[in-house]
């Protein structure tokens, strides 16, 4: 089987053009909200830090 460039370029135009851009508004609010959710991972791990650090300061406090 020979490898076709004109026919490769071809398809690959025609799946191109099946694709659906997202609009600008779109693009927008998902990058919003992707920052958002960062954040708020972000800070949901820092508490989960915080509280095993202070966890693990008083048992270690208590057996010292």
């Amino acid at each position: 089987m020979a490898f076709n460039p004109s026919k490769f370029i071809q398809e690959t135009r025609a799946e191109v053009s099946k694709v659906v851009w997202p609009t600008r508004r779109e693009v927008t609010l998902t990058t919003i909200m992707v920052f958002i959710m960062a954040a708020l991972t972000a800070v949901f791990f820092s508490l989960v830090d915080l509280g095993i650090r202070s966890g693990l300061t008083a048992i270690l406090g208590m057996a010292g």
